[in-house]
């Protein structure tokens, strides 16, 4: 089938590099203004999931090989590849809800924010990304680290089956019962997934009727010890509290740059809220702090106003991770003095503890690999084209001095380019063979590209 054969069976449509807006339309597929300089030959913008069907037919008959856009803030822009074919599903943003059994059928580039909203008019919830901005595909596929992990846990828990156009040009539904091995690779094999998933099934959660937040600042010298009264609370503190640590200007503080120290209650009641934060409003350094909040009613729209803050529009970024099985307080201090440093004061470095399987009751199988006890991720995030460099080499070099403590990256958000090692080390050894081999049985003309610089 040729191209112009395939642009009359399609609901959307085919561009074709050479075509007058090609280059308008290859820049949209990165959300990143830092936009890489990788050209596919065929851009196919799906308005229908049988257009899914149709290109990765056409892309396996011409021998050409698929990468596959959701939307939202993939760092590296990897669905961007030099040659072949690439799929952007942004028009598929359905949200179906079925407020009698708590579920909900998702296309793939329906976006947190708007899932929530659709979600929240039943009372119901789902660990969605804390940008709002951020289409589902990409982020539950790499495993989900949402709101409210420590009850939730990763949002691919959450995902209970998939339907996607394999390698063969089929359709299947993939869950833990049938194609289990293909739905094992959905939860948490991130860019590197070989099929295009059109729908995801997702079960949901009662509505926490009473979100508050409480927010320390303190000024970025007090990190050492605030870290470590973070490693202490956290112990502490119920699943339902979410923590973290953001390193960067505090715009409460006229511009200073400070550590900032929130914890987020998704509770069901306001005493429960109370107590659920009491911990956290003991804490010692209190009146070290430069500003403080306690106990703010939030909506998942005032949680995603915040996120909308550290990570705005229209800039350029750069972002790499790293699990590490030390405290915050090993990571940060060091981290902490590169943010002093950093060529723009919108950089900022972000930690969580992520979250840890109840005890008896343990995560299912999955691809999705927790590789430590402290999440820490450094954003690069500048405007100006001339300070590129700059800012690509503070963010390497922050990282890389704690790279010694690193136990491997997060497949979502890592630095692919920087080395060829990055998509092997997002996993456990056994997962990252394990991956190769399912790969092997559903993709084994690869028909879909692997991990960027894998």
């Amino acid at each position: 089938m040729s191209a112009f054969e395939l642009d009359r069976d399609l609901d959307g449509r085919l561009i074709l590099r050479g075509d007058a807006d090609y280059e308008d339309i290859r820049s949209a597929m990165v959300w990143n203004e830092l936009k890489p300089p990788r050209y596919p030959d065929v851009i196919v913008r799906a308005a229908s999931e049988r257009d899914v069907l149709t290109a990765v037919r056409l892309a396996r008959s011409a021998g050409l090989r698929v990468t596959v856009r959701g939307g939202g803030h993939n760092w590296v822009g990897t669905s961007l590849r030099d040659g072949g074919m690439l799929i952007d599903l942004s028009q598929l943003d359905a949200c179906a809800v079925d407020p009698a059994s708590a579920r909900a059928s998702v296309q793939p580039a329906a976006r947190g924010r708007d899932i929530a909203a659709a979600l929240a008019g039943h009372g119901l919830a789902f660990a969605v990304g804390h940008c709002g901005s951020v289409a589902l595909s990409g982020f539950i596929l790499s495993g989900g680290l949402g709101w409210n992990p420590g009850a939730w846990g990763p949002a691919c828990l959450g995902l209970e089956e998939i339907e996607a156009v394999t390698a063969a040009g089929e359709v299947v539904r993939c869950s833990e019962h049938g194609n289990a091995d293909l739905f094992w690779a959905a939860r948490g094999a991130g860019p590197g997934f070989f099929a295009v998933v059109t729908r995801f099934l997702l079960r949901l959660r009662p509505l926490p009727k009473a979100i508050t937040t409480s927010t320390y600042v303190f000024a970025l010298p007090e990190v050492a010890d605030v870290t470590s009264w973070v490693s202490e609370v956290a112990a502490v503190l119920p699943s339902m509290v979410e923590l973290s640590v953001v390193l960067g200007t505090a715009p409460a503080t006229q511009g200073t740059k400070a550590v900032v120290v929130t914890a987020t209650s998704f509770a069901g009641s306001k005493d429960e809220a109370a107590r659920s934060l009491e911990a956290f409003h003991a804490c010692p350094l209190a009146e070290r702090s430069l500003t403080r909040v306690t106990r703010a009613p939030a909506t998942f729209d005032t949680l995603f106003e915040f996120s909308d803050a550290l990570w705005p529009p229209n800039h350029r970024y750069a972002a790499d991770t790293l699990w590490s099985r030390e405290e915050l307080g090993a990571l940060l201090p060091s981290l902490a003095d590169d943010v002093a440093k950093a060529p723009s004061d919108k950089s900022v470095v972000l930690a969580i503890i992520p979250p840890a399987a109840p005890a008896g009751n343990p995560w299912p199988d999955m691809a999705f690999s927790m590789l430590g006890t402290s999440y820490a991720v450094g954003y690069a995030i500048w405007q100006d084209p001339a300070h590129d460099q700059a800012n690509l080499r503070w963010l390497r070099e922050a990282l890389g001095k704690v790279g010694p403590l690193a136990t491997g990256h997060y497949i979502a958000e890592t630095d692919l380019p920087a080395a060829p090692s990055r998509a092997r080390r997002s996993f456990t050894p056994g997962t990252w063979e394990r991956l190769r081999a399912v790969r092997a049985r559903w993709d084994p003309d690869g028909v879909f590209h692997s991990y960027l610089s894998a």
